[in-house]
């Protein structure tokens, strides 16, 4: 059992929510589903709580109400290994009416934020190459979704 588990609110759509999430990463499940009673505070048979992982990480859905809502003050960094993965995680996020954002951040379709960063540009931004680092943040902050070639032909000066 993970010691900390990040617990994401909803209001509704929780099963569509697990639905999206778990097409995403290749080694995702949901691991346990709890469902309202006659007694909760839902509707009887609804999802109160699913708990899933996403590439080794544990996560929570509560299916708490209109109570609260998401902010980009909390979002899930995904580190990729390529822009295929980049890609292929863009697009299953935004699509369905998410939101492209920012240097590499996104909202999907139920307000959770995520950045999809390749590992090259962490790796990039590590330089001691102040000026190369200084190109490939200029770069980036131009972009939406991270093309990794154009943030290295930044980083070489090209």
């Amino acid at each position: 059992m993970q010691k900390i588990v990040t617990n994401l609110w909803f209001d509704g759509r929780v099963e569509e929510a697990l639905e999206l999430y778990t097409s995403c990463f290749e080694d995702a499940r949901v691991t346990r589903i709890t469902r309202y009673t006659e007694s909760g505070m839902g509707k009887a048979g609804d999802i109160m709580t699913a708990e899933f992982e996403l590439a080794g990480q544990e996560f929570c859905i509560i299916n708490g109400g209109p109570h609260f809502t998401h902010s980009p003050a909390m979002s899930l960094a995904v580190n990729c290994v390529d822009q295929n993965e980049v890609d292929a995680l863009w697009e299953r996020l935004t699509s369905d009416g998410g939101e492209e954002s920012q240097c590499g951040w996104l909202t999907d379709r139920f307000g959770v934020s995520w950045q999809i960063v390749p590992i090259a540009l962490t790796e990039m931004l590590a330089s001691e190459d102040a000026k190369a680092v200084e190109r490939v943040t200029e770069a980036f902050l131009q972009m939406k979704k991270l093309d990794i070639a154009e943030l290295e032909r930044a980083f070489r000066d090209e």
